[in-house]
């Protein structure tokens, strides 16, 4: 008698969690077609196409959606834990005359050019605006995770603070400071650097704009984890500028931040981590953005509509390799806590990568 009890509830138990499970997947048909799990969401879909028609050259992971991952940085780390601070408002779109001007933000008023006309048109607030568009130009990459997207950002209402973004001369003591600042712990920091595998320098050497750092710029790998650790041996420009140390590859700069990090004992260890292993790296970036978008926010006041951001066209799985004509005897290893991973090299003449 107990057990047929016991069956009973064992079996309403199972119904009962079929029928919260069928709850939380329901999805909602929007008038485009698409659809999502929240019905908000659904005058997003529109714009999203609109973004990657006019800003990302229909879904291309090219110099503006790398622009527009660095935008979303920089106008979300102007924000304290200690004092005031919009975060990731949009600020620097809708207060670019101001915001520009600061250092850190040397090259930024080309992509704020670009997009505050779309942003005009969409309807959105500023902040929701430049963190949707840094989900969506990321997901275009190959290999990238698809971001968090929150929705429903009230307008800023006041610039970012200077000096709140971290610059590639600064030791690796202030960065770290800075960051801890804005409520990131040193692995935080170093997973945000990810970020670099899509990147490039426009204003170190404004002789040579749109210079990646690594040799893989149009994919979201740990590339950039391994030749920052090469030996350096030329500068891709006009010489040695503040910013930049030696680099191991022609055509590709090392900045000074990036490096100092890499052999910094506080964080040498969380580097080599990232190097080959794409999901530590993806999960990790993943994590990090979705906390610095959310910066300066109620998290409770906002919409979870992350599924109008359409995945990465391509995984990328590994392995990586070194690039042709260097070995691991290349390496300059600061973690001793942990073997470096073994990687081929790929063949051929060792390589010169192209400005993007």
């Amino acid at each position: 008698m107990a057990f047929a009890r016991l069956s009973a509830l064992v079996s309403l138990s199972l119904v009962a969690a079929h029928v919260t499970n069928a709850a939380l997947t329901r999805r909602v048909t929007c008038p485009s077609g698409q659809t999502t799990a929240n019905a908000a969401c659904c005058r997003l879909f529109p714009i999203v196409d609109k973004i990657q028609k006019d800003l990302f050259d229909g879904s291309q992971c090219g110099e503006e959606a790398h622009s527009a991952l660095r935008l979303s940085f920089h106008d979300a780390i102007g924000f304290s834990i200690h004092g005031p601070g919009g975060g990731a408002d949009g600020s620097i779109l809708v207060f670019n005359q101001t915001e520009t001007l600061f250092h850190a933000n040397g090259g930024i008023d080309d992509i704020t050019a670009q997009q505050f006309p779309v942003f005009q048109e969409t309807g959105l607030s500023a902040g929701d605006f430049v963190h949707l568009a840094a989900a969506i130009g990321t997901a275009n990459c190959p290999g990238a995770p698809r971001l968090d997207f929150f929705f429903g950002r009230p307008p800023p209402v006041a610039a970012a603070a200077d000096l709140t973004v971290p610059e590639p001369t600064d030791s690796v003591t202030a960065i770290l400071n800075r960051f801890s600042d804005a409520g990131f712990s040193p692995q935080e920091a170093v997973a945000l650097l990810s970020s670099h595998t899509v990147a490039a320098a426009d204003v170190i050497d404004p002789t040579i704009p749109g210079t990646p750092f690594d040799s893989t710029v149009g994919t979201f790998d740990s590339q950039v984890f391994l030749e920052v650790l090469l030996k350096g041996n030329l500068f891709p420009g006009n010489g040695s500028q503040p910013g930049e140390v030696l680099s191991p590859i022609a055509g590709e700069m090392r900045l000074q931040s990036d490096f100092a990090i890499s052999q910094d004992p506080r964080t040498a260890c969380l580097w080599q981590s990232m190097v080959n292993d794409q999901t530590r790296m993806m999960s990790q970036f993943k994590a990090a953005m979705s906390k610095m978008q959310l910066l300066g926010q109620d998290k409770s006041k906002l919409v979870d509509c992350s599924d109008v951001v359409v995945p990465a066209p391509a995984t990328f799985s590994g392995p990586i390799k070194f690039p042709a004509s260097f070995s691991q005897a290349d390496v300059q290893i600061a973690c001793s806590q942990s073997p470096f991973p073994s990687l081929a090299t790929v063949a051929g003449p060792a390589p010169t990568v192209t400005p993007v």
